[in-house]
């Protein structure tokens, strides 16, 4: 599991290089050769949401002339962003599904050549829910969508979201297990903005237990093992807490 370039790209950075990114394809291919990108995950929710401040990547179903490539390459060296800033390796993961496309909505659209479209609402929250990785941002996502549909006076029932799982993945037995039982717990708490806030916190001493953990044991943690081995971590951490707090009261008798 190797470490990730990190570049910070937030919710007004997007729309900049995006508008580059349309300009230097035009440049490249004409007016008469339209684009298009359907942005998933953390630009997904970036756009869409407020409650999350940057990703690492923008990663998009793309589909666009060859010339889509260069013009990439263009904005990334202009802007000096990293290797791979846009990129559609998101189609190499359990979430990906050609379904997608159906199901996401229009954004905007780029100098009359580049059309964006995103993942919102309880699509996005399926695709999270496919992927369930506790290292990353996927569970505090769902639950900071969750939180603000229901501020905006849209709230996500469970059973729209158990319908969008069907429709992106067939059924919701395609959904892992940890995933399931998250989305069912947390649909009956009325607290959202509580629990984002533990979560995200979940979250953050997760990627520092991996972290060490892939410095203890190199080259043993793959995205293949992550989820489980974070599963595991997790668990450990949580009985030395127990223990830790049991210590403490003994000491204080």
């Amino acid at each position: 599991m190797s470490s990730e370039i990190m570049n910070e790209f937030n919710k007004n950075n997007i729309d900049d290089y995006l508008k580059e990114l349309a300009k230097a394809y035009r440049k490249a291919v004409g007016k008469d050769m339209p684009a298009e990108l359907i942005l998933i995950g953390g630009a997904s929710v970036l756009i869409n949401y407020g409650f999350r401040n940057m990703t690492t990547d923008i990663d998009a179903i793309i589909t666009a002339a060859s010339g889509m490539k260069d013009a990439i390459n263009i904005v990334r060296d202009k802007y000096n962003l990293p290797v791979g800033w846009l990129n559609a390796d998101f189609q190499k993961t359990a979430s990906y599904t050609p379904k997608l496309s159906q199901h996401s909505v229009y954004y905007r659209t780029y100098s009359n050549v580049l059309t964006i479209r995103t993942v919102t609402a309880e699509y996005l929250i399926a695709m999270k829910l496919k992927s369930g990785r506790p290292y990353k941002n996927d569970l505090s996502d769902i639950v900071g969508i969750l939180y603000e549909q229901e501020r905006s006076g849209h709230p996500l029932s469970l059973a729209s979201i158990e319908r969008a799982v069907i429709d992106l993945y067939d059924t919701w037995d395609n959904i892992p297990e940890l995933s399931r039982s998250f989305i069912e717990d947390i649909s009956k708490n009325n607290d959202l903005k509580s629990i984002y806030s533990k979560v995200c916190l979940d979250e953050k001493e997760t990627r520092k237990d991996l972290i060490t953990f892939e410095k203890k044991y190199p080259k043993a943690l793959s995205t293949d093992n992550a989820n489980d081995i974070a599963a595991s971590l997790s668990a450990k951490r949580d009985k030395d807490s127990i223990i830790a707090k049991l210590n403490e009261m003994k000491a204080d008798q």
